[in-house]
């Protein structure tokens, strides 16, 4: 017997992520539309983590405009994280229409429901249903 959650998350849509952006790709990028030179860029970068950190650290959370607030946490053992919320702004650029360029796998699949995913499940996994 397979595990609804199984079957759901070998049928769900996916986006294909390509190679991560590391810090001087993003800088040369900045650098390129704004006039700055990238250790320019490279060294506001470091300076806005910094910034976060110590206002974090303060138990403040931090709000940038167009990027999203970053928010002190703590868990049950007492270690602390940050909590990321993306900005409204940001969200609604990603998911304008027809804008994403990258490769989605099970493309098929979007808009379809859990039950339809644990029915295409079942259909190809006759022998090893969710129930």
């Amino acid at each position: 017997m397979a595990y609804r959650l199984s079957a759901i998350g070998a049928y769900r849509p996916r986006i294909e992520l390509g190679n991560t952006v590391q810090k001087v790709e993003l800088a040369r990028y900045l650098a390129d539309r704004t006039g700055l030179n990238e250790g320019s860029v490279e060294l506001v970068i470091k300076e806005l983590r910094d910034a976060i950190i110590f206002f974090n650290r303060a138990g403040r959370a931090v709000k940038i405009e167009g990027l999203g607030t970053y928010t002190p946490g703590i868990d049950l053992e007492g270690t602390f994280d940050v909590l990321y919320r993306a900005d409204t702004d940001l969200k609604i650029g990603l998911n304008a229409h027809n804008a994403f360029s990258g490769t989605i796998r099970l493309r098929e699949n979007i808009g379809k429901s859990a039950e339809n995913l644990v029915a295409l499940w079942n259909g190809a996994h006759p022998d090893d249903p969710v129930t």
